[in-house]
């Protein structure tokens, strides 16, 4: 069973994703909050899986909270399910510790299946999101010049999420040594010598 905090300050989308969750087998959904300082509180106290984490909210906005319960319960997986759309605050939800990103415009396969990719330990970024954030605006401005394709982009997330190779290729249904030649890429392209120099530039540290 996974346990499932929802933060969201909307209360009809609040209690209208706590509602779809409920009918799920597999998810239980053992808080729903409004406010920033509220999902502190209650993923510490609670210790879920996963906290389905909103960044416009009231009080103590959305990559704060997300920033305070990775470093007071690390344990916990936080995905963040928002309405905001720009690499910004991709990279900044990655720097604070979020495990995946999604937008609110997400169908409910995609947000089931990213919720249980990250209570696995997996990174989960909406279609694109990946691909846009490490292959646009952010490799330039790094000056690594790094044009990475789809499954690159998964590998890298997956790299920074700190599985290793036999687990990226289950995760994503691969051979080892496809994986081995998918990072052998992202380590050229991105002009770095190892997984980890590799995940430090992912989360905009390096």
């Amino acid at each position: 069973m996974i346990r499932v905090i929802v933060v969201d300050d909307h209360p009809l989308f609040r209690d209208g994703l706590s509602g779809l969750l409920a009918t799920v087998p597999d998810i239980d959904v053992v808080a729903a909050v409004g406010e920033g300082n509220d999902a502190v509180r209650r993923a510490v106290e609670l210790v879920p899986d996963v906290v389905l984490m909103d960044l416009n909210l009231p009080g103590v906005p959305g990559l704060e909270a997300t920033r305070r319960i990775v470093a007071q319960a690390p344990s916990v997986a936080v995905l963040v399910l928002t309405m905001v759309d720009d690499d910004d605050s991709v990279l900044a939800a990655l720097q604070v510790g979020a495990r995946g990103y999604l937008l609110k415009g997400a169908v409910q396969e995609e947000v089931l299946a990213a919720i249980r990719a990250v209570a696995s330990g997996g990174a989960v970024f909406g279609p694109g999101v990946a691909e846009r954030v490490l292959s646009g605006g952010h490799g330039r401005q790094r000056g690594h010049g790094a044009q990475l394709s789809t499954r690159e982009a998964e590998v890298l997330a997956l790299i920074a999420a700190g599985r290793s190779n036999p687990e990226i290729a289950r995760e994503l249904a691969l051979s080892l040594k496809t994986v081995q030649n998918h990072v052998s890429h992202v380590l050229a392209k991105m002009q770095v010598k190892d997984r980890t120099q590799a995940a430090l530039r992912m989360r905009g540290l390096s």
